[in-house]
């Protein structure tokens, strides 16, 4: 089989390794962009229908791209974003291949470059850029498979309510994306239990200005990733009706019933850790503080905002959350579904390089890199989260990671000709 020689290969055809051919582009790299499927496949075949994307539209930008529409403060759904990142790719003219599956990455054999196996091809590089996403293998928690009968199914296989069978169902994780898909499901009629863990509160909106603009006001999204950014809780934010602050006790008080953390399952009956309150307190702190530091940096850049009454002293507490369930009996309660909105795990099997930490879980391979640069010259990561910074995780911060790898490549010497 003969075997194709490129330069340079990303593998990944969302924002990422859209971002990342373009600055290659720029500085005049051959390169070639793999995707196994269809640009931006994520957006398009692992979102729910309604999604509406967590940032207002005028932070939907890419370099030398940016949100070209007439509602700048409003929230684009699944398909907005799928067309978005779809007119980037043509704008910057991405070299993409689509339908190619990178299905193993190693040392070329005699030991200058890397090959590339993709089942059809191999393909020879001299470097390679990772950019296939965080989003690759739902995390479902141990006890997962001792729930009884029920349809299981992960965040990214969730669609709409019609797809369920009738019943109740219970979320696990209330982070942005359980918030949003437990909340449509309370409006569908469809009675709800919501595991809720860590979390930081925070308002959609405060004293005229999105949290998004706040973020960037207060420098948050520059802050350089360390250990104590990455043990942070997630934001809950969401671009849903319009965009509007998530209200835990707002959905209990609305028939949403809240348990603590998700602790594991016998015989169908799940338990839930005693922590709701602890939960729901700590994420009125950050809320708090929010609004605490936003009010400082107004006054310290002189900025003239209207004012804006803060969170309330006394929050309402419903019934269900001063006094939380911590057994649930699945079948009793007529919970026929659950959802896992538990996060995700890399699935780096395909990789064939020692770039990984070693961890006590085989399935489990953590990206050892500084900056996206791994220990392997030529191959290095983009787009995980806190790759380098806070926004690196954002549709519109993945730009300066991508342009410092590009100032990477091109300064590896020498090149095959």
């Amino acid at each position: 089989m003969p075997i194709e020689r490129i330069d340079t290969v990303v593998i990944g055809g969302g924002q990422a390794g859209l971002t990342m051919s373009h600055c290659l582009t720029r500085s005049g790299v051959p390169h070639v962009v793999l995707e196994r499927r269809r640009i931006a496949e994520r957006w398009r075949s692992e979102r729910w229908e309604s999604l509406r994307f967590q940032f207002p539209n005028w932070a939907l930008r890419l370099p030398d791209f940016g949100y070209a529409g007439d509602e700048p403060d409003g929230f684009a759904s699944r398909d907005e974003v799928v067309r978005f990142i779809e007119t980037y790719a043509d704008f910057i003219q991405a070299p993409a291949r689509t339908g190619v599956e990178v299905r193993r990455l190693r040392h070329a054999p005699d030991g200058a470059g890397f090959w590339l196996d993709t089942g059809d091809a191999t393909i020879a590089a001299e470097n390679v850029v990772i950019a296939t996403g965080p989003y690759q293998r739902p995390a479902i928690p141990a006890g997962a498979g001792d729930l009884g009968d029920v349809v299981q199914i992960a965040a990214n296989g969730y669609r709409n309510p019609a797809q369920l069978p009738p019943g109740g169902v219970l979320v696990v994780g209330a982070g942005a994306s359980g918030c949003q898909i437990a909340e449509e499901l309370l409006r569908a009629g469809r009675p709800v239990v919501l595991s809720v863990g860590r979390h930081r509160r925070v308002p959609r909106r405060y004293r005229g200005r999105d949290i998004i603009w706040w973020i960037n006001a207060l420098g948050l999204d520059e802050k350089v990733a360390d250990v104590s950014t990455a043990r942070q809780p997630p934001l809950l934010i969401s671009g849903a009706n319009g965009g509007r602050t998530i209200d835990l006790r707002g959905f209990a008080a609305a028939g949403m019933v809240l348990a603590g953390g998700f602790e594991g399952a016998r015989d169908g009956i799940v338990s839930f850790a005693p922590d709701l309150a602890a939960h729901l307190a700590a994420g009125d702190e950050a809320y708090a503080a929010f609004l605490h530091a936003a009010d400082a940096h107004a006054v310290r850049a002189g900025l003239k905002l209207p004012d804006e009454s803060g969170p309330a002293d006394v929050f309402p507490v419903p019934a269900s959350v001063a006094d939380p369930i911590e057994r649930l009996d699945l079948a009793a309660a007529g919970i026929t579904t659950v959802i896992w909105a538990t996060g995700y795990r890399d699935d780096f099997g395909w990789v064939d390089l020692d770039i990984f930490a070693p961890t006590a879980d085989s399935t489990l391979r953590i990206p050892v890199h500084r900056r996206g640069v791994t220990p392997v010259a030529g191959v290095y990561f983009l787009g995980l989260p806190l790759l380098h910074k806070t926004k690196s995780s954002f549709l519109s911060g993945v730009g300066e990671d991508a342009a410092y790898l590009a100032e990477q490549i091109t300064a590896r010497e020498p090149r095959r000709p």
